[in-house]
């Protein structure tokens, strides 16, 4: 599968990318007061570019330049644009790139992709 045939409400979405940009993380409150680590990143394969929030362990197991194989993910809306996202049961696996020992990240005890309705950003 490949970046440019992702709309909103695919899932089940197994692509490679390579990370072109990353955000630095920033801290959200969910809906229901819990404060989240977030950072957005956006990946690129040959056929275009699509944006993607890491929650929690995740935004730490990938750089800028990373090689990704995402599986199990799937396609929301944000805002208008369609985002990749890992949800409950996705996993992203560093390839390569820049990451020094970066592997599987692990799954979040609890799942965040359901918890969020437009967070609130802590530093505006």
């Amino acid at each position: 599968m490949k970046i440019s045939d992702l709309k909103a409400g695919t899932g089940n979405v197994n692509i490679t990318a390579t990370i072109v940009q990353k955000e630095e993380p920033r801290e959200v409150v969910n809906k229901y007061g819990k404060r989240l680590m977030v950072a957005n990143i956006t990946l690129k394969d040959d056929s275009g570019t699509i944006n993607m929030s890491l929650w929690g362990e995740d935004i730490n197991s990938v750089k800028t330049g990373d090689k990704v194989e995402l599986s199990n993910c799937y396609v929301n809306e944000f805002r208008g644009t369609p985002q990749l996202s890992t949800g409950k049961f996705g996993k992203i696996k560093v390839l390569g790139g820049s990451s020094k020992g970066a592997e599987e990240s692990d799954e979040s005890e609890e799942p965040l992709d359901d918890s969020l309705d437009e967070p609130e950003d802590l530093e505006a």
